[in-house]
């Protein structure tokens, strides 16, 4: 079930945060900036992942680090492996096999619940009707209980119905 929330979602009980980011991201923006500060092992992993396996707009990679947090990073955008920091925008595509992917790790991973921001629309550039409508498509019938963070508000828990 889908639950649109407000507050911080790095303060999430979730058991997995799910957001967006380019092949080639240094985390230097957004939600992926905090995500690196507070978790830096997640970042180098990740270039790490990036060098190894060149991924493609579409895909995620999912990261597991100390205390049993899971991130799992969604190629939403475009950007090559140049180096270069400038990535593009993100498209309605990329998000929408971002999801299937998605889904399909919480139910391969056994996944009791999710966090998730309004994907792709900050730095990926989308609008968030669009983005809405293609989660709803892709995770609203899963029987896990799914955190739409639609509103940001720093330090902030967020009412999360069914997380202990």
């Amino acid at each position: 079930m889908i639950h649109e929330v407000s507050g911080d979602i790095l303060l999430s009980k979730a058991q997995a945060i799910a957001h967006g980011v380019a092949p080639n991201d240094h985390f230097a923006h957004g939600l992926a900036l905090s995500l690196r500060e507070q978790w830096p092992a997640m970042a180098r992993d990740y270039r790490h992942y990036v060098h190894q396996t060149h991924p493609k707009p579409g895909e995620l990679w999912t990261w597991g680090g100390a205390g049993g947090v899971r991130i799992i990073n969604l190629m939403t955008q475009e950007g090559g492996h140049d180096g270069n920091e400038n990535h593009g925008m993100a498209s309605l595509a990329n998000v929408n096999h971002c999801l299937k992917r998605l889904r399909h790790e919480v139910e391969h991973e056994k996944i009791t619940s999710l966090a998730i921001p309004r994907l792709a629309t900050g730095v990926g550039g989308l609008d968030w009707e669009p983005v809405r409508a293609l989660i709803r498509t892709h995770l609203g019938d899963l029987p896990i209980p799914i955190f739409v963070y639609t509103t940001y508000h720093k330090g902030q828990q967020a009412d999360e119905p069914g997380i202990q």
